[in-house]
């Protein structure tokens, strides 16, 4: 790759800077024919993924979407038309080098069982003969960016983890050589819906950290609308029926087909776009391990509040015990909790309200993408929000009407 897939900054839509460590991609007038098939799986594809973005692939089954995916890295060959990574022409490196350089995420996974977490991440750095110690080092930092502690989980093997834990490490794994481009294949089919949310929470805490080129074939258009700064739909031999934003696809569908591959409930699919960063949190009363458990139901019963936030010593979210159950202790003392359910702020509003109605706190705790704790969103946060969205869309119509009419 050329000196430009190097980390630089770039604005966002918000304007605030962002690391950006992808690179663009092209592919043009690609074409995939398999012998004796009468027509091409793949016919005349012609897109650019910009660099630093995340493209969605979806379409009904046998649509070619994962043919194109498996094209980039060249697990399936063109038959014709040209793959450009950064400006260079993927023909021209050879097949097992330029795979070094692309992560690649599948279902599941895909482990190794007979090698431990730290020599499945090390699969790709060992290639390309990276030493010991800046392999060890890479993951550490992998293990705890996609939310493992590297303590606990180095030198497990896969049978001994749970399923969304062994797509963490997939994930770790397609990451470990810092690749510009990171393919996925259906990477969180697999597991359960709020194993999925958490995996794909990460995968956004983890993109916004560092702006690599994804492109990802997904079945779930909710899962494309939330992870996708773009969205490319397909029909039969890969035809792009419309590559546009989410917010694009779903207020303005380019065609009947897309209309009906998104499918009824557009509006309520609009929550897919709004972010839990975007509400009003609430400042919820927090303590951390080993202070006064009765000064914390003090100040917490003064705010009005049934229970406490407990952080550990990096500020991380580990228990959320009501009241009632700390006055029979002198000191907090809980012990991390896996199964203690979090959002991070960039989950999506549908991802908040699933979360809140399974607590029986009726609020969800907020984490960034290190999993430190920003504060708690409720049902009020919430609908507060999405009302100020409804009477900022009616007011748009009105003003629309009003310049159409004069």
């Amino acid at each position: 790759m050329s000196e430009s897939t190097q980390h630089h900054q770039q604005a966002d839509e918000k304007g605030s800077a962002r690391t950006v460590s992808g690179a663009e991609i092209q592919l043009k007038d690609v074409v995939k024919r398999y012998p004796g098939q009468k027509n091409a799986a793949v016919n005349d594809l012609s897109i650019t993924v910009p660099a630093g973005e995340v493209v969605m692939f979806i379409g009904p089954s046998g649509c070619g979407k994962t043919t194109s995916l498996k094209m980039i890295n060249r697990l399936i060959e063109p038959t014709s038309g040209t793959i450009t990574i950064d400006g260079d022409d993927i023909r021209g490196r050879d097949a097992d080098e330029l795979r070094r350089t692309i992560g690649y995420v599948i279902q599941g996974g895909s482990l190794f069982p007979h090698l431990t977490v730290a020599d499945n991440i090390a699969v790709v750095p060992k290639l390309l003969k990276w030493d010991k110690k800046r392999i060890a080092e890479r993951t550490e930092e992998l293990l705890d960016l996609v939310g493992l502690e590297a303590g606990r989980y180095r030198d497990r093997y896969p049978r001994e983890l749970s399923g969304g834990q062994q797509q963490r490490v997939g994930v770790a794994r397609g990451l470990a050589a810092d690749p510009p481009v990171v393919l996925m294949d259906e990477p969180f089919g697999a597991v359960d819906p709020i194993t999925r949310q958490r995996l794909q929470d990460e995968m956004l805490g983890i993109q916004r950290e560092l702006g690599k080129t994804i492109v990802c074939v997904t079945h779930d258009i909710d899962e494309a609308i939330k992870l996708g700064d773009r969205i490319l739909i397909f029909s039969e031999g890969a035809k792009i029926e419309q590559y546009d934003t989410p917010e694009n696809v779903l207020a303005a569908p380019a065609n009947d087909f897309v209309a009906d591959f998104v499918g009824a409930g557009s509006t309520l699919k609009q929550l897919s776009l709004s972010r839990v960063n975007e509400l009003n949190f609430v400042d919820w009363t927090t303590a951390r391990i080993g202070d006064d458990a009765q000064d914390a139901v003090r100040r917490a019963e003064a705010a009005g509040q049934e229970c406490v936030v407990v952080l550990d010593d990096r500020g991380r979210p580990i228990a959320w015990p009501w009241n009632r159950n700390l006055r029979r202790a002198s000191t907090i003392d809980v012990k991390r909790r896996e199964e203690l359910v979090t959002l991070d702020e960039r989950a999506t509003l549908n991802d908040a309200l699933d979360t809140m109605l399974s607590s029986s706190h009726a609020g969800a705790i907020v984490t960034d993408a290190r999993d430190k704790y920003l504060g708690v969103v409720d049902f009020e946060s919430v609908t507060a929000h999405i009302r100020t969205q409804e009477a900022a869309a009616q007011e748009a119509q009105e003003a629309r009407s009003e310049e159409a009419a004069s």
